[in-house]
């Protein structure tokens, strides 16, 4: 008995697509590759997206979604600023490397339809961590400062896990534990 073939959402492809940058750079994001990968044919995309630009675009709003709100709003039902930094901390470094979209879509972002959509992410992310240092009692000119440092560190911590896999020591457990708790011991210090 032949399975049947489940159809294909546009989410599909998105991710699809999101899987491709982070393997393989924006570049790698094309039809006929996706399609094979996918089980699909490329009539399947068509049916879904008028080209590979409103592809992109898709794959882009999945990963704001998924990978900036998405981590925002699972911090929520912490009410300490200072837990929720910790968990944000200790979220975003729990597999370094394991997701090089992040990297990728930086090294894109001169890209037309990548670039606002990075800039607007890394502005919501900043603006986030700034707004936990002020809640944690820092004025708004620190807290400014903390946020983008923390920022950067992060872009830096992906970028050599990605780049580099294997130079930074952290792998779980309390190995992170004490990797995030000594950032932020940084991050908090008076």
């Amino acid at each position: 008995m032949a399975q049947e073939r489940r159809r294909l959402t546009a989410d599909d492809w998105a991710l699809a697509a999101l899987d491709a940058i982070g393997s393989d750079g924006l570049g790698a994001v094309a039809v006929e590759p996706l399609a094979s990968k996918l089980g699909a044919t490329k009539g399947s995309f068509y049916w879904h997206f008028p080209n590979r630009e409103a592809l992109v675009a898709a794959a882009l709003r999945l990963w704001e979604e998924r990978f900036t709100e998405g981590t925002i709003s699972s911090l929520a039902g912490l009410a300490d600023p200072a837990a929720r930094l910790r968990a944000l901390f200790t979220h975003v470094s729990a597999h370094p490397g394991r997701d090089r979209i992040e990297v990728n879509l930086l090294a894109a972002a001169d890209h037309g339809l990548v670039g606002p959509v990075v800039r607007r992410v890394v502005d919501r992310r900043i603006a986030y961590v700034m707004g936990l240092f002020e809640e944690i009692g820092f004025p708004r000119a620190e807290a400014t400062r903390r946020g983008m440092l923390a920022y950067a560190a992060y872009v830096g911590h992906e970028e050599l896990a990605a780049r580099l896999p294997g130079t930074l020591p952290v792998t779980g457990g309390r190995e992170l534990d004490r990797y995030v708790d000594s950032v932020l011991d940084l991050l908090l210090r008076r």
